[in-house]
């Protein structure tokens, strides 16, 4: 077997498969092109909402829990994602980023496939078929447009991209169309992160590998071992990625290109080739670090974002976003007395999170755990001084960024350069969408007051609890998700608790056991299979016919003998 080299760790985001389901299309240009009809109806804001948000539960019964138990449940508030302006222009710009990828990559339409044969053209001449695929390729046209989202570390980039990419399926599998044969395999979206190294070459290994762990394939073997010229591996990804219509390609990490000198350019070219050549849209997301490369000569980069960039920047403590955040936020509590929400307590609170999601979240947890075990604060309250003295003591390590940012240190702020999202005069004054916050939260809280609105809080809660246990490794978060669903909508709306957790927890036990034995007898079938496989090809290379050395091996037995 080729050595495959050193591909980047990383957890590889996965998705639902769903067989293709053809829905009518509201607008005309998305009609007759199976890629678009198999994707859910285009979300409106009530559809993010629902779906978006993730409320974790603490019930009265947790309040009055332990001390050691309350610890526990406090971690909880770690899976809080409260819905924000930002959020629904990403998912606009994602909806649309996807089905007009695919206007001109229709694969019922003659140019898209022949921009599949001109490929695969290509890839059989991979020698010297990268110097050119834009000639061969440009005089089809490309709707595919890209993206860049630019924001603070900690902001919560990553996890909104993840939470609104996982509103689609990831793979779509077709069969038949309009009453005609049609065998496509369909990725939605695929997500992979930028190498620490900046190395284009692993870039490429991780997109092979992405696909191998999603339809079971061996493509890091075939195109990604170590002697592989990285541009012909970029030739495949481009086939692949034609191959399989993706409709979204998203980068993750994109500062990390900056550590690589010599291959930055290339690596955003690839990015412009596979929007503006092969149609694939793109969306990279970096730290504000990232900015470095839309500046100076780096033309592509600036290509690469086409659609425009979004700067992610953190709240500001007088918009109606961030009190809607934190009073939120603060419902959250496990403690003896509910803790009120003071201007003190505000300004407090702002003063050593500034606005910045990650650390507001960790510093009303830690702020609780403190006071669960100070024996001079017995009716556990948090007040502005438990808060300055949370993020002095347990949150050391990044005070020196979060001073460069409270007192608007520029020279200091330069030394921590993911925090500093405004290196442009431009980006200084972003601006909020106020009236999206007033719908936002007032939807929140017409919703809060509905059945189904604490039906799919209580699914949503299940489904956090339960995959936090960490004990169903052949189980997605889709599959228990699709368990607590079913407990709930089964039994009555005041039902405990612990007793709906109780059943998707054994059902979900019953379920993790079938899909690993159903992998262990796919295991045993391909380690029969394999062998004889292995052995066909090792004939076909020395030019024999694959019998003899199938029997040599003891796969083909003499039938004479078998009759003595």
């Amino acid at each position: 077997m080729r050595n495959l080299g050193k591909t980047n760790d990383m957890v590889v985001l996965k998705g639902d498969f769903e067989k293709a389901v053809y829905k009518e299309q509201l607008l005309n240009e998305y009609t007759n092109n199976p890629f678009i009809e198999a994707l859910p109806p285009i979300f409106n804001e009530d559809n993010v909402l629902e779906r978006f948000m993730v409320t974790p539960r603490i019930s009265e019964q947790d309040k009055l829990s332990e001390t050691n138990i309350r610890y526990h449940v406090l971690k909880r508030v770690r899976n809080f994602i409260q819905p924000l302006p930002i959020h629904f222009e990403v998912e606009r710009r994602l909806s649309t980023l996807i089905r007009r990828g695919y206007l001109a990559r229709n694969p019922l339409d003659r140019t898209f496939l022949e921009r599949v044969r001109v490929l695969h053209e290509l890839r059989e001449e991979e020698e010297t078929a990268h110097k050119y695929i834009d000639e061969r390729l440009n005089y089809i046209r490309s709707t595919a447009d890209s993206l860049s989202i630019i924001g603070i570390s900690g902001i919560g980039k990553t996890t909104a991209i993840e939470r609104l990419l996982l509103m689609y399926p990831q793979v779509i599998k077709h069969e038949e169309y309009k009453g005609q044969p049609f065998n496509r395999t369909q990725i939605v979206w695929l997500k992979i992160d930028c190498p620490y190294d900046g190395s284009l070459s692993t870039l490429c290994k991780s997109f092979f590998k992405a696909i191998d762990d999603l339809l079971g394939t061996r493509y890091l073997e075939k195109y990604g071992y170590l002697n592989r010229v990285t541009s012909t591996m970029l030739l495949h990804m481009t086939s692949l990625a034609s191959m399989y219509g993706i409709g979204i390609l998203v980068i993750d990490e994109i500062q990390h290109l900056l550590y690589s000198k010599n291959e930055q350019e290339e690596m955003l070219n690839f990015f412009v080739t596979l929007s503006n050549t092969v149609g694939i849209p793109t969306v990279l997301i970096g730290t504000s670090k990232a900015q470095k490369l839309f500046k100076g000569n780096f033309r592509q980069a600036r290509r690469a974002a086409s659609d425009g960039a979004i700067i992610w920047d953190r709240m500001d403590e007088n918009s109606e976003e961030w009190e809607f955040f934190l009073e939120t936020l603060w419902e959250l509590q496990c403690l003896k007395t509910h803790s009120e929400l003071t201007e003190e307590t505000k300004k407090a609170f702002y003063n050593e999170c500034q606005g910045i999601t990650a650390v507001a979240v960790n510093l009303f947890i830690l702020a609780q755990e403190r006071v669960l075990f100070d024996e001079d604060n017995p009716a556990e309250i948090i007040t502005p001084q438990v808060l300055k003295k949370t993020a002095r003591e347990d949150m050391q390590t990044i005070q020196p960024m979060m001073t460069a940012i409270r007192t608007n240190n520029f020279a200091d702020m330069m030394k921590y350069e993911d925090i500093m999202i405004n290196l442009d005069e431009v980006m200084l004054n972003h601006k909020r969408n106020t009236e999206m916050t007033g719908r936002i939260q007032e939807a929140f809280k017409e919703r809060q007051n509905t059945i189904e609105y604490k039906r799919q809080d209580m699914i949503g809660n299940l489904s956090v609890e339960v995959a936090a246990l960490g004990i169903f490794d052949s189980l997605k978060e889709n599959d228990i998700k699709k368990l607590s669903q079913k407990i709930v909508e089964e039994n009555p709306l005041d039902t405990k608790f612990h007793q709906l957790k109780s059943d998707v927890i054994q059902q979900a036990i019953a379920l993790n056991q079938q899909k690993k034995d159903q992998k262990a007898k796919a295991k045993a079938k391909n380690a029969e299979i394999l062998p004889m496989l292995k052995l066909r090809k090792q004939a076909l290379d020395k030019k024999q016919h694959p019998y003899e050395l199938l029997k040599a091996n003891g796969y083909i037995k003499n039938p004479l003998e078998e009759f003595y």
